[in-house]
């Protein structure tokens, strides 16, 4: 397998795509791209049209994928604001592609999934890439993992529009204003997640005794407030500051395993609470008898926590990375470490220089456990290395 990946800041779309095709063509001696990978800034979009034209006619990739973002990662930097145009090419021998597109008809509350494969005995993984204003993301990790189950799934949502329409997204020559594209890859790569929603644990784990739909009344037999309140009196005077901002709550994901760490939860914000029935209101729906417990988000937990994954991914497995491709939340980078480059620069730092592309999401799309979700405030990563024999 061989990577590359190359970076225009330069305003005109033409001379951009221009330059990173060249770029990507002299690091690969012109080898045959089976797979690349465009982002692109709110600059670019609209001229995503031109932008699928060039690097299609230029490149020739077997399947071309991408999307406009509010922000794109490219090698070692990570551009929050500045025009930027990436490529991101891979060429891998034995490996199966199949593109996936996916459109949402919300009058008739359909979806339209256009040459999806068949499901198949083969170990797969999805990366994929959608429009947040008009499709169900949630629903489609439904479908896939009703399709395809045990599939890993890792990509973002695009951004840099404000609303409907503004967005960009591109299927080999084609550029998309609404709707999902993606590709499914099998065969001889191994895709591993790393999924850092950058929290820390704090307090007392609980079972939800009570709860209707997103609303936990009660946690442990008392009133889901009272508890929230008498952890907040708990923490320390820094941490009760944070609690004010950054208080989530985690999920167990896997209710058999014997003890809960972090990785183990599915991070989702709180949303409110009601002084007057005693219970909070979270971003996802909760049933009575999961675990659930308290979790703090800021930039130390966050750098910690990457860190920790990518050093669990170094010592459980023989082959390194050879490149990865990056879906970070638009609110981490500077607005969450206070200094640019953070994330790429902590995975360079332990991957070494490899090829590492990707852009700033408005959601991130990765597995927890065995199941992929739609996330927020996360890093997620596709380490793409020699399958383990």
């Amino acid at each position: 397998m061989q990577f590359a990946v190359a970076l225009s800041k330069t305003v005109n779309t033409e001379s951009a795509a221009q330059a990173v095709a060249e770029g990507i063509r002299t690091q690969l001696n012109a080898a045959p791209i089976d797979l690349a990978c465009v982002f692109f800034s709110a600059h670019h979009a609209a001229g995503a049209d031109l932008l699928a034209h060039v690097l299609t006619g230029t490149l020739r990739p077997s399947l071309l994928i991408g999307c406009s973002g509010e922000g794109v990662i490219a090698g070692a930097e990570e551009l929050e604001t500045a025009p930027a145009i990436t490529v991101w090419a891979a060429v891998l021998p034995d490996v199966n592609l199949h593109p996936l597109r996916s459109s949402f008809s919300p009058t008739h509350h359909q979806f339209h999934l256009s040459e999806w494969p068949e499901p198949g005995v083969e170990e797969a993984s999805s990366l994929l890439l959608a429009d947040p204003f008009t499709v169900p993301v949630q629903d489609i990790l439904r479908i896939l993992e009703e399709r395809y189950p045990g599939t890993t799934v890792v990509g973002g949502l695009a951004g840099g529009g404000q609303e409907a329409g503004m967005n960009r997204l591109i299927l080999n020559d084609q550029a998309l204003d609404s709707g999902l594209v993606g590709v499914r890859l099998s065969g001889s790569v191994d895709i591993r997640p790393i999924i850092s929603q950058g929290c820390r644990l704090i307090g007392d784990r609980f079972v939800v005794t009570k709860a209707e739909r997103n609303l936990i009344h009660e946690l442990g037999g008392a009133p889901a407030l009272e508890q929230l309140q008498a952890l907040f009196e708990s923490l320390a005077g820094e941490d009760q500051r944070r609690a004010h901002r950054a208080l989530h709550l985690g999920i167990v994901i896997d209710e058999h395993r014997n003890r809960f760490e972090r990785g183990d939860f599915l991070i989702r914000n709180l949303l409110g609470a009601d002084r007057t029935t005693g219970a909070i209101a979270i971003g996802d729906v909760v049933q009575e008898g999961q675990t659930v417990q308290f979790h703090l988000r800021d930039a130390e937990s966050a750098t910690e926590d990457l860190n920790a994954l990518l050093a669990a991914d170094q010592t459980d497995h023989r082959h390194p990375p050879l490149g990865a491709l990056m879906f970070n939340c638009c609110g981490r980078g500077r607005g969450l470490f206070g200094r640019p480059n953070h994330d790429v620069a902590a995975t360079m730092e332990r991957l070494g220089p490899i090829p590492i592309a990707g852009f700033f999401a408005q959601g991130e799309i990765g597995p927890i456990g065995n199941r992929n979700f739609l996330h927020g405030y996360t890093a997620s990563l596709a380490l793409f290395a020699e399958r383990d024999s």
